[in-house]
């Protein structure tokens, strides 16, 4: 792959190509994108919150993005769109496109004989590609990575450098999957037998659906018995650990170091908050939102957001918040035992 060369575009192509209404001089040349504060005369911005008003009245930007409710809110040549924000995320694919794939095997590369290697595939040098591997059109293989026998990659995937993907896994098509991710690992079995702990064959895989984006580092383990299953669309951020036997619904966002026990299984449009955990064999349905750092021990069957942080404070406060916490039990058992006592002593009168 190369480095791709940044396209101009005119404000007017813009929006030919991605719609939206434009406010203004149809001409402007944007060569980038940018937050309001750094933006340069050069740059597009986009204001999707509120509370950067004052950060649009002195930005250098040549253009902006503004919702509906804020269309008047600058004189700057002006794209309106009913979601800034992901307007600006088109705006900024359509100006910083991926590298394009360079077909070819680099000669360090390793390709077992068996292996099905579409023409217009790049193999990056040290990579190494298993017995009967599948790679299919346009796909691009990283220098360092390890596609496993029996796996496959979709066609227009990209790895990045050092990916490992195990035997017999399966990545869909248009597939993003950063650097260090590890596909197909096994999962955490292991059963007691006299004191001693016993390892338990993970026999299932780990099947990617398409357009699915892995952050770096993330690990995936493939199923004990059944498969360990990502839909279309997901999104995983950085250091995220997804056990065995995990199912994942279409279009769900996991922040970071988000860790998830095996055999849950979580929803469809569903959004984990960066830390938070999420106990196995349990269910979250869809549009379950987690806020960051909260632990879910049950299954929620309801849409909505759940948040169960303990509010930060100083150290010492929070020392003595922890204390009454502590005797919160044998308090509401003294509550109840005082209520108790009028209505005592009423059945005694009567």
């Amino acid at each position: 792959m190369t480095l791709t060369k940044r396209k101009l575009f005119k404000l007017g192509d813009i929006v030919r190509q991605l719609g939206g209404e434009l406010i203004g001089d149809p001409h402007v040349r944007i060569h980038q994108v940018a937050t309001l504060e750094s933006a340069r005369s050069t740059d597009i911005a986009f204001l999707a919150q509120s509370r950067y008003l004052p950060q649009l009245s002195q930005t250098r930007a040549a253009a902006v993005i503004l919702g509906p409710e804020a269309r008047d809110a600058s004189s700057l040549p002006r794209i309106i769109s009913a979601n800034p924000y992901a307007y600006f995320a088109k705006v900024s694919m359509l100006l910083n496109p991926p590298a394009a794939v360079e077909p070819g095997i680099h000669k360090s590369a390793v390709v077992d004989k068996s292996a099905r290697v579409a023409k217009s595939t790049s193999i990056g040098a040290c990579a190494v590609i298993g017995k009967e591997a599948q790679i299919a059109d346009s796909a691009s293989i990283g220098p360092g990575c390890f596609i496993g026998d029996g796996a496959s990659i979709g066609a227009g995937s990209r790895l990045h450098a050092n990916v490992t993907v195990y035997h017999e896994c399966r990545i869909g098509a248009r597939c993003i999957v950063h650097s260090g991710v590890v596909i197909g690992s096994d999962g955490f079995g292991i059963a007691k037998e006299e004191g001693v702990w016993k390892k338990i064959p993970q026999i299932g895989r780990v099947l990617i659906g398409d357009d699915v984006e892995i952050g770096a580092n993330t690990t995936i383990d493939r199923g004990a018995l059944d498969d360990t299953v990502i839909a279309d669309g997901v999104k995983l951020d950085n250091q995220i650990q997804i056990a065995h036997n995990v199912r994942i619904g279409a279009n769900t966002a996991i922040a970071a170091c988000v860790g998830i026990a095996g055999s849950a299984k979580i929803g469809s449009n569903c959004a984990l908050g960066g830390a938070s955990m999420i106990y196995g064999h349990i269910t979250l349905a869809d549009n379950v939102n987690v806020s960051a750092g909260t632990l879910i021990m049950k299954s929620l069957e309801q849409p909505g957001t759940y948040t169960g942080v303990y509010p930060f404070s100083s150290h010492q406060r929070w020392l003595r918040n922890a204390a009454h916490l502590r005797q919160l039990d044998d308090l509401v058992k003294r509550v109840r035992e005082l209520e108790g006592r009028p209505r005592k002593a009423e059945r005694d009168k009567s």
